[in-house]
Protein backbone atom coordinates (compact mmCIF):
# COMPACT_ATOMS: atom_id res chain seq x y z
CA UNK A 1 0.00 0.00 0.00
CA UNK A 2 1.06 3.07 -0.89
CA UNK A 3 1.47 6.67 0.98
CA UNK A 4 -1.17 9.45 0.21
CA UNK A 5 1.71 11.82 -0.49
CA UNK A 6 3.08 9.03 -3.39
CA UNK A 7 -0.45 8.62 -4.52
CA UNK A 8 -1.08 12.66 -4.92
CA UNK A 9 2.35 12.61 -6.36
CA UNK A 10 1.40 10.03 -8.99
CA UNK A 11 -1.54 11.99 -10.47
CA UNK A 12 -0.09 15.49 -9.80
CA UNK A 13 2.69 14.05 -12.57
CA UNK A 14 0.41 11.96 -14.39
CA UNK A 15 -2.10 15.23 -15.61
CA UNK A 16 1.21 17.05 -15.86
CA UNK A 17 2.09 14.38 -18.62
CA UNK A 18 5.07 12.48 -17.02
CA UNK A 19 5.21 8.87 -17.31
CA UNK A 20 7.21 7.57 -14.05
CA UNK A 21 7.72 5.49 -11.26
CA UNK A 22 7.82 6.82 -7.97
CA UNK A 23 9.66 4.93 -4.96
CA UNK A 24 9.34 5.92 -1.18
CA UNK A 25 12.46 6.11 0.80
CA UNK A 26 11.53 6.78 4.72
CA UNK A 27 13.82 8.95 6.11
CA UNK A 28 14.51 10.13 9.50
CA UNK A 29 11.43 13.35 9.96
CA UNK A 30 10.24 13.07 6.81
CA UNK A 31 9.43 10.62 2.96
CA UNK A 32 11.82 10.76 0.16
CA UNK A 33 9.74 10.34 -2.96
CA UNK A 34 12.50 9.03 -5.60
CA UNK A 35 11.01 10.08 -9.06
CA UNK A 36 12.06 7.83 -12.58
CA UNK A 37 10.95 9.37 -15.42
CA UNK A 38 12.66 9.70 -19.09
CA UNK A 39 11.91 13.10 -19.35
CA UNK A 40 14.05 13.98 -15.82
CA UNK A 41 15.52 17.35 -17.21
CA UNK A 42 11.74 18.56 -17.92
CA UNK A 43 10.72 17.68 -14.65
CA UNK A 44 13.92 18.88 -12.48
CA UNK A 45 13.62 22.30 -14.46
CA UNK A 46 16.11 25.18 -14.18
CA UNK A 47 18.56 24.54 -11.11
CA UNK A 48 15.62 22.61 -10.08
CA UNK A 49 13.21 25.41 -9.71
CA UNK A 50 10.46 23.02 -11.26
CA UNK A 51 11.40 20.29 -9.02
CA UNK A 52 10.92 22.74 -5.77
CA UNK A 53 7.84 24.08 -7.42
CA UNK A 54 6.24 20.46 -7.40
CA UNK A 55 7.45 19.51 -4.00
CA UNK A 56 5.85 22.41 -2.31
CA UNK A 57 2.71 21.88 -4.00
CA UNK A 58 2.39 18.38 -2.92
CA UNK A 59 3.31 19.19 0.75
CA UNK A 60 0.38 22.02 0.70
CA UNK A 61 -1.86 19.72 -0.68
CA UNK A 62 -1.12 16.69 1.91
CA UNK A 63 -0.99 19.28 4.62
CA UNK A 64 -4.61 20.01 3.90
CA UNK A 65 -5.63 16.62 3.13
CA UNK A 66 -3.33 14.52 5.82
CA UNK A 67 -1.87 16.77 8.25
CA UNK A 68 -0.63 14.11 10.26
CA UNK A 69 1.71 12.43 6.98
CA UNK A 70 5.17 13.71 7.56
CA UNK A 71 6.77 16.41 5.35
CA UNK A 72 7.90 15.29 1.73
CA UNK A 73 11.06 15.53 -0.07
CA UNK A 74 10.72 14.73 -3.64
CA UNK A 75 14.24 13.62 -5.73
CA UNK A 76 14.70 13.13 -9.72
CA UNK A 77 16.71 10.03 -10.24
CA UNK A 78 18.85 11.18 -7.39
CA UNK A 79 19.80 14.76 -8.63
CA UNK A 80 19.40 16.35 -5.01
CA UNK A 81 21.68 13.90 -3.78
CA UNK A 82 24.07 14.77 -6.54
CA UNK A 83 23.72 18.81 -6.03
CA UNK A 84 23.90 18.70 -2.74
CA UNK A 85 27.47 16.64 -3.55
CA UNK A 86 28.74 19.06 -5.53
CA UNK A 87 27.72 22.02 -3.43
CA UNK A 88 29.94 20.61 -0.65
CA UNK A 89 32.40 19.63 -2.30
CA UNK A 90 32.60 22.82 -3.71
CA UNK A 91 32.55 25.06 0.15
CA UNK A 92 35.07 22.29 0.69
CA UNK A 93 37.52 23.07 -2.09
CA UNK A 94 36.86 26.73 -0.70
CA UNK A 95 37.42 26.42 2.93
CA UNK A 96 40.70 24.94 2.30
CA UNK A 97 41.57 28.36 1.15
CA UNK A 98 40.30 29.92 4.04
CA UNK A 99 42.32 27.70 5.82
CA UNK A 100 45.39 28.48 4.13
CA UNK A 101 45.03 32.16 3.91
CA UNK A 102 42.49 32.96 7.10
CA UNK A 103 40.50 35.29 4.62
CA UNK A 104 36.91 34.82 5.13
CA UNK A 105 34.98 34.31 1.80
CA UNK A 106 31.47 35.07 0.51
CA UNK A 107 29.54 31.86 -0.97
CA UNK A 108 27.11 33.11 -3.25
CA UNK A 109 23.88 33.67 -2.48
CA UNK A 110 21.34 30.29 -2.02
CA UNK A 111 18.04 29.72 -0.29
CA UNK A 112 17.77 28.07 3.15
CA UNK A 113 17.75 24.38 2.26
CA UNK A 114 21.26 24.91 0.46
CA UNK A 115 22.74 26.83 3.29
CA UNK A 116 21.67 24.14 5.74
CA UNK A 117 23.90 21.52 3.62
CA UNK A 118 26.73 23.51 4.10
CA UNK A 119 25.99 24.55 7.77
CA UNK A 120 25.56 20.72 8.49
CA UNK A 121 28.43 19.82 6.25
CA UNK A 122 30.89 22.26 8.38
CA UNK A 123 29.48 22.08 12.11
CA UNK A 124 32.35 19.90 13.34
CA UNK A 125 34.75 21.21 11.05
CA UNK A 126 37.76 21.82 13.90
CA UNK A 127 38.53 25.10 11.43
CA UNK A 128 35.85 26.22 9.84
CA UNK A 129 32.96 28.33 11.29
CA UNK A 130 30.22 29.21 8.85
CA UNK A 131 27.70 32.14 9.60
CA UNK A 132 25.00 33.66 7.55
CA UNK A 133 23.38 36.94 8.61
CA UNK A 134 19.81 36.99 10.08
CA UNK A 135 17.09 35.57 8.30
CA UNK A 136 15.37 38.97 7.61
CA UNK A 137 18.90 39.86 5.87
CA UNK A 138 18.46 40.91 2.24
CA UNK A 139 21.54 38.35 0.39
CA UNK A 140 20.81 34.56 1.70
CA UNK A 141 24.55 33.93 1.70
CA UNK A 142 27.13 32.33 3.66
CA UNK A 143 30.55 33.40 5.13
CA UNK A 144 33.47 30.83 5.59
CA UNK A 145 35.60 31.83 8.42
CA UNK A 146 38.99 29.76 10.01
CA UNK A 147 38.47 29.58 13.83
CA UNK A 148 40.55 31.33 15.75
CA UNK A 149 42.28 28.54 18.63
CA UNK A 150 42.64 29.79 21.79
CA UNK A 151 45.49 27.97 23.90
Amino acid sequence: MSSPAKDILDTMLGYLGFICEIDEEPREGFLMLQVHTPEKERLIGRHGEILEDVQFLLNRILQAKHPDEPRVQIDIEYYREMREDAIVQRARQIATLVKKTGRPFHLDPMNSYDRRIIHNAFKDDPDIITWSPPEEGRIKRITLKKKIHTP
